[in-house]
């Protein structure tokens, strides 16, 4: 009997790392393909010749480092799927859902945190405008999926608001976010920082007044050694340049694991950005953009990292025709 099919769809990194924590809790069983985040039409077009869309995750950096992950790691690349017919999809976004996943079964992973509800979100939701003009904000919302993987009961909570059908939400954690006290094992040289994580709000053209954060962050500071870690997705000249003229010189890293970097702080600093719950599981000082209460509430259960597991168990009963209940994934003690 053929083996059947997966293709694992990524996007940044942090997206093609979540696929691959699926995947190789699959591929004894199953054929397992991976592929950069991919589109029909117009913006496949705009993607594969242009700059244009080197904001998103279908170009620039975001699909260089999908690319060289895929490569590091050996894993096999059907880009679009287009080699083969799948029996399953697995992807972390569903702004933009393919031609090629609309009439198949697809599981949906949680990225992360979402974009804040504003104007935007609420005009495509009152215009059914394209989900992707309103950002992250509306991850989830397409139901074109057979089962929505999230990374606590009270993202569970947070998406049934939203619109989300409850019966889709399956609590299974989400790699990368679910045994922060793994990073505490690393071999980042430097200690007892304030870390200062940005955002690239501006390169995907939203608000961001750079230098009233970067004048906040000296008044939280408050005399503390400081250290950024740049946004991978930044322009990372003009960042450079507005940090040294209001902050100074201090230690600016453009690449690196920010997750070993949190691990050693004292405190973190973030604008719009997951790693902030990293921090709130390392019990760190944090300071967000968000309300810090809704945060604590929102984090990702710490399961010993077996959400990749949890994930690929509802990928295996999908695939053998079984049913899927919720409870048996909670593989640890709710909140």
């Amino acid at each position: 009997m053929a083996r059947k099919r997966i293709l694992f769809i990524g996007g940044s990194l942090n997206m093609t790392r979540m696929t691959h924590a699926v995947g190789c809790h699959l591929w004894d069983e199953f054929d397992c393909w991976f592929s950069p985040f991919y589109s029909d039409g117009l913006y496949d077009i705009l993607a594969s010749n242009s700059d244009l869309l080197d904001f998103t995750i279908l170009g620039g950096n975001f699909r260089r480092q999908t690319d060289a992950y895929l490569n590091l790691h050996n894993l096999p690349i059907d880009y679009r799927g287009q080699a083969r017919e799948y029996d399953l999809y697995v992807a972390t976004t569903d702004l933009y859902v393919p031609k090629n996943l609309r009439d198949k079964p697809f599981i949906l992973i949680q990225e992360g945190m979402t974009d804040p509800e504003g104007f935007m979100y609420h005009l495509v939701r009152r215009f059914k405008l394209p989900r992707y003009l309103a950002s992250t904000s509306t991850n989830g919302l397409s139901n074109q999926y057979r089962y929505f993987c999230v990374g606590s009961e009270g993202y569970r909570d947070f998406f049934i608001r939203k619109g989300v059908k409850q019966e889709k939400l399956i609590v299974t954690g989400i790699p990368n976010y679910d045994n922060c006290a793994a990073y505490l094992d690393n071999d980042f040289p430097l200690r007892d920082y304030v870390l200062v994580a940005t955002s690239d709000a501006r390169e995907t053209y939203k608000f961001d007044n750079r230098k009233k954060f970067l004048r906040r962050v000296v008044e939280i500071a408050d005399g503390r050694p400081i250290v950024f870690k740049l946004h991978p997705n930044e322009k990372f000249e003009r960042a450079i340049r507005e940090i040294h003229e209001v902050v100074g010189e201090v230690p600016i890293y453009t690449d690196g694991n920010t997750d070993h970097m949190i691990a050693n702080c004292q405190a973190l600093i973030c604008q719009y950005s997951t790693v902030v719950y990293t921090g709130i599981a390392l019990n760190k000082e944090v300071h967000s953009y968000f309300d810090l209460e809704m945060l604590k509430r929102l984090a990702p259960m710490q399961n010993g990292g077996t959400s990749g597991r949890n994930i690929a168990r509802v990928c295996r009963h999908i695939l053998l025709g079984e049913p899927v209940r919720w409870e048996e994934f909670l593989t640890h003690d709710p909140a």
